[in-house]
């Protein structure tokens, strides 16, 4: 088989993959945190929920914070957010930072 076919090949393949991804991370995110944080990320400050669009905090900050909340902050993060698993929380954390 020729090389070159075989490496394009793989690049599709991993171009598909990580566009699901993202997808997989857009549609998690609308239906686990959008309706706190906002469609667009931009939070809701009649629910004391901060914007998430162009957060600073690192990618796994996020992660942590999904996965396995703060004791100071209200529910749903008090505590991890039920039902998330841990690359669910990575494939959210993408896609908050695609938020501009």
């Amino acid at each position: 088989m020729n090389c070159k076919f075989m490496v394009t090949a793989a690049a599709v393949l991993l171009s598909a993959s990580l566009a699901s991804w993202a997808q997989d991370g857009a549609a998690l995110y609308k239906t686990k945190c959008a309706g706190c944080h906002g469609v667009n990320g931009e939070g809701k400050p009649g629910m004391k929920a901060p914007a998430v669009k162009g957060t600073k905090l690192e990618a796994s900050q996020i992660v942590d914070h999904i996965m396995k909340g703060e004791p100071n902050s209200k529910a749903p993060h008090k505590k991890g957010m039920y039902g998330v698993s841990k690359e669910q929380a990575k494939a959210i954390e993408d896609y908050i930072k695609t938020l501009k």
